[in-house]
């Protein structure tokens, strides 16, 4: 843990020094310490040694502060900066610098010699599991120290009382679960129609750093239960750089289309052919499905397809049109913007964004209008069904079968024990 000093700068260092050759005033620092400057350098890559002799003085990253700036702040003149700027070659790219995050400065102490303390290092927490280390003194220096980082193997059960995000939260899993699992089951789970009762079991590993989770690394082998049905996913690699998530049966749970083509919102008006209109009160059909969400939210394409259609449509306001095969087309409508470069005749990816959530058009808020044709017939995109992708190549069906059994058979082990403890508690 980072010792922060607090002591006062004496009246002999408060002149102000404008020059760029000279070095600014730093806060913080007490000139009562006399003892000369403390060498500590070791990198690259490793941790410097004796920092507990020098003055610290921890900080976070400004807004409109740039790495020169806050050099420059800490202490070292502009000259010295730019030096120093130089020195971080590819090890740093000064215009990473964000605001927010962390550092912590290291000063020699004041000396005979010297008016005001000496910067001799700034440690920057670039992010949760990694700084980088910037020796501040001739002969100037970079390097990036990683923090010692364990994966931990975890298991959640939970059951949606309220929502997917609370009843986690309040489960004391990571929000970050929450993300991989919408990413897995994507294609299988609307996650805008989560109902009461239904369940997410799932073993996963995370990973820690300074006891707190950095990352849910691996989903290993999840089930959700809807209505009294499973809904397993299994991880399983087999290393051709593909699909690395299958159901029970080995098929793949990515499939030719997304389940909706934005997140974590709600559906705001549904699939209907008669409809009354918000804003002309006129009764019509409304053949597409409202989703609404923030105006700018990121808006993605379901599948792969070509772009026939990128412009302002009247009362469906900015629109894309995308053609995703010889029988499924897809409309955004709506938007605030298009994605940069994005134009009729582009080929796009599936989960690409194409656009943002605006207001565009004939609309009473911030929301996307989504819309699915199968053979030139409008139908409902939360009805639709999508073929599965390619499944698990036959000679890794065996060890993906063995794995699937392990990973089911660890489950209910715990599951077992969690109703014993249970049980044991009511005797």
């Amino acid at each position: 843990m980072r010792r922060v000093y607090n002591i006062l700068i004496l009246c002999a260092l408060a002149a102000i020094f404008v020059s760029c050759g000279r070095k600014g005033k730093v806060d913080g620092l007490s000139t009562s310490d006399h003892s000369d400057s403390v060498s500590c350098h070791i990198g690259p890559g490793g941790f410097p040694s004796g920092l507990d002799t020098l003055r610290c003085v921890d900080g976070k990253v400004r807004n409109g502060q740039f790495f020169s700036t806050l050099l420059t702040s800490l202490g070292l003149s502009a000259s010295e900066a730019y030096n120093l700027s130089q020195a971080c070659g590819p090890v740093f790219d000064v215009r990473t610098l964000r605001v927010g995050n962390a550092y912590s400065a290291y000063y020699s102490a004041i000396s005979e010699e010297a008016e005001e303390p000496v910067l001799q290092y700034l440690i920057y927490d670039r992010d949760r599991s990694s700084q980088i280390i910037f020796k501040c003194q001739p002969p100037y220096d970079t390097w990036v120290h990683e923090k010692p980082v364990t994966v931990e193997r975890r298991y959640a059960d939970v059951t949606i009382s309220t929502s997917l995000w609370v009843d986690m939260t309040e489960a004391g899993v990571s929000p970050n679960l929450i993300v991989s699992l919408s990413d897995i089951y994507a294609w299988t789970v609307d996650f805008f129609g989560l109902q009461k009762g239904d369940r997410f079991r799932v073993l996963y590993e995370e990973k820690m750093c300074d006891g707190e989770v950095i990352a849910v690394d691996t989903v290993r082998y999840a089930v959700f239960t809807h209505r009294g049905e499973d809904f397993p996913s299994i991880m399983y690699d087999q290393k051709d750089g593909g699909n690395i998530y299958w159901n029970e049966k080995g098929e793949s749970m990515r499939k030719a289309f997304l389940k909706a083509p934005l997140k974590f919102t709600r559906i705001s008006s549904g699939f209907s052919y008669a409809r009354k209109h918000p804003v002309t009160k006129k009764v019509r059909p409304h053949t597409g499905v409202d989703y609404a969400a923030p105006k700018g939210t990121p808006v993605m394409t379901i599948g792969d397809g070509v772009v026939t259609s990128v412009k302002y449509e009247g009362a469906g306001g900015n629109t894309v049109r995308i053609r995703h095969n010889s029988v499924y087309s897809t409309a955004y409508l709506h938007l605030s913007k298009y994605a940069k470069g994005l134009k009729p005749g582009k080929r796009v990816r599936q989960g690409e964004v194409i656009g943002y959530v605006g207001s565009t058009g004939r609309s009473t808020g911030p929301h996307l209008d989504f819309r699915v044709w199968k053979n030139g017939t409008p139908i409902n995109p939360l009805k639709m069904s999508s073929p599965p992708a390619e499944p698990v190549k036959a000679d890794h069906k065996k060890a993906f079968e063995q794995i699937s059994e392990k990973y089911k058979a660890q489950i209910d082990t715990i599951q077992a024990h969690s109703i014993a403890e249970k049980l044991f508690e009511l005797l």
